[in-house]
């Protein structure tokens, strides 16, 4: 299990400087002679077409709305595997990253919501302090080796999955509008086909991917995140199953396993560099003392540490968890720290709040930046300084 994990970590961690190196690659780009390039690029049309039906989206929004549908059925299958034999499949295992989590939500939105609770457009963007990046977080923790406690390593982890799973709850409850019943319809039936498939057994996987691509465009056209496609995807993907010989295996970590290169090294670094070209030309520093830009720098910075450590503290002292093995309320404060790197997870969340647009001159997305680097270094420092003393 634990071997298992490591080399989940060591992918992400190495996925951490690829999603640097794009991101300082966009900004460059965006701000230099090659702005026009690089907006074109984003806007390069792209169409599939089968006859008369065809899906037509700039390129940009191929990634946001297909490649991240991918990446939410990975996490849909992290999310399934753990719950029914991984970290978080006993109540006792699952406390202390739960509660968390929960804490890593509610008080960066509570901040958010503090600074633009006047503003209906502004506070759609209320949940975008709430994510966490796992790519960065579980990288930057890797940088302190094996002077971090494994313990901590699964905490944040797990805490990590949990934190997904609640904003794909988000995305399907606060950001959909303009539902089309027979694209419904389409969805819940596809989904019906998934359901029985999974009953019966099948273990092709060309199968579940067909019926998945269905299920992805009928909930792409009903106004629903097309997201939300990848992981109700991934949860009628079976654990295990046996083959024509008798043989047992897992299709769900198969894919697990063959999709985590392509995430890490190619579907996020790509979101990362369509979504952090922030515009900095003409962009006033004042931009960063509005209320969107303070509601997620503090939220993300302020809000997820000390929601995430407050929430664990107290469900520490109430008997409801345990402290991870081996470690200490001081280094549980370092990690929680970390989780104010929100990243590319932020900027999707951002991308649905605001729809792409360019009212706030780019200030949300470098607020988004600037939080999530503010978490980075501060909670690697402290983290680190804590870690000396072990």
């Amino acid at each position: 299990m634990l071997s298992t994990i490591e080399e989940f970590i060591k992918k992400e961690s190495s996925s951490g400087v690829v999603l640097i190196a794009v991101t300082l690659l966009a900004l460059f780009l965006q701000n230099s002679f090659f702005t026009d390039f690089y907006s074109d690029f984003l806007r390069t049309p792209v169409q599939i077409s089968i006859g008369t039906f065809g899906i037509a989206k700039p390129l940009f929004l191929w990634v946001n709305d297909g490649l991240m549908a991918i990446f939410f059925f990975l996490v849909g299958l992290e999310v399934k595997r753990e719950v029914l034999e991984g970290e978080l499949s006993s109540k006792t295992q699952v406390a202390l990253p739960a509660i968390a989590a929960l804490g890593g939500m509610i008080l960066p939105a509570l901040i958010f919501t503090s600074f633009n609770l006047k503003d209906s457009f502004s506070m759609n963007g209320w949940a975008i302090p709430t994510a966490t990046d796992i790519a960065f977080a579980l990288g930057i923790l890797s940088l302190l080796g094996n002077r971090v406690p494994a313990s901590l390593k699964i905490f944040l982890m797990a805490l990590a999955i949990i934190d997904d799973l609640g904003a794909i709850v988000i995305i399907a409850l606060f950001y959909t509008s303009n539902l089309s019943l027979v694209s419904i319809l389409v969805a819940l039936g596809a989904i019906i086909v998934l359901v029985v498939m999974n009953h019966l057994k099948v273990i092709k996987k060309a199968a579940y991917v067909l019926v998945g691509i269905v299920l992805w465009i009928s909930v792409l056209k009903s106004g629903v995140h097309a997201t939300i496609a990848g992981v109700v995807l991934a949860f009628c993907i079976p654990l295990y199953s046996t083959n024509r010989n008798g043989k047992r295996f897992s299709m769900l970590k198969e894919m697990e396993h063959d999709l985590h290169y392509w995430v890490a090294f190619f579907i996020l670094p790509l979101f990362a560099f369509v979504n952090a070209g922030v515009d900095l030309k003409g962009l006033s520093p004042m931009a960063l003392f509005s209320d969107v830009s303070l509601g997620i720098i503090l939220g993300l910075f302020l809000g997820k540490q000390l929601g995430v450590f407050g929430f664990s503290f107290l469900a520490i002292k109430l008997g409801f968890a345990s402290l991870p093995t081996g470690s200490s309320f001081k280094q549980l404060y370092g990690v929680s720290i970390l989780t104010g790197i929100g990243f590319t997870m932020s900027l999707f969340v951002n991308t649905l709040a605001y729809n792409d647009t360019d009212l706030f001159y780019y200030a949300d997305k470098l607020a988004i930046l600037l939080g999530s680097f503010l978490s980075g270094v501060i909670g690697y420092i402290f983290l680190k300084s804590t870690l000396k003393a072990v």
